[in-house]
């Protein structure tokens, strides 16, 4: 049986995602103060970014029965945790330390059933290896503004794919959102999401 799915995130990507797989979810952004929530690891920072995240919607107006889906995502490159870049400048920098190196884009993904108050939540990791853009190419994509709206200042179905050399794991994970591990989520709830699926 259907249920409505709400999706925590002002994300046109992670919307985008979630519509090519046949879903067809109503947004509502958290407000969440992303800055005030902080934890040594980032994997645990991640989670709990995207608990506190469904967490907020699934309390305030949402349909009735809603199924609501908080994610938030990061870059971990050398232990160091990249969100969006605040600046162009340090969209720059970010891009020259990050040529020809690899680093982790890991995602927390929660999942909050309105109906009983359960949450489910879990973390997917995929590698991302980095091509080498020359300086012009970087100050380009930089310009274009694209960095400053994602996590770790990159996009793999973007203007910067074109400077990415590979990724090991699931990609729609570095694009937002692991619809695999969506899926695994919703099973925990006794939910299938081919039961979520447009008719």
């Amino acid at each position: 049986m259907s249920r409505p799915l709400v999706l925590a995130s002002a994300s046109p990507a992670r919307l985008r995602l979630l519509r090519d797989a046949g879903l067809d979810p109503s947004v509502v952004v958290s407000g969440v103060d992303e800055d005030a929530i902080t934890h040594d690891d980032p994997l645990q920072l991640v989670r709990a970014l995207a608990v506190a995240k469904a967490t907020a919607v699934a309390s305030g107006a949402v349909p009735d029965g809603a199924l609501v889906v908080g994610c938030d995502s990061m870059l971990v490159l050398d232990g160091d945790v990249l969100g969006k870049p605040a600046t162009p400048a340090e969209a720059l920098r970010r891009w020259q330390r990050m040529r020809g190196r690899e680093g982790v884009l890991a995602t927390g993904h929660c999942v909050v059933d309105t109906r009983t108050g359960r949450s489910e939540d879990g973390v997917a990791t995929t590698v991302v290896r980095f091509g080498t853009p020359d300086d012009e190419e970087v100050q380009a994509y930089v310009a274009s503004g694209e960095p400053l709206g994602v996590a770790g200042a990159f996009t793999l179905d973007g203007r910067s794919a074109p400077f990415l050399a590979g990724i090991d794991g699931d990609p729609g994970n570095v694009i937002g959102l692991s619809l695999p591990l969506l899926r695994e989520l919703l099973g925990r709830h006794g939910v299938r999401i081919t039961d979520l699926w447009r008719r």
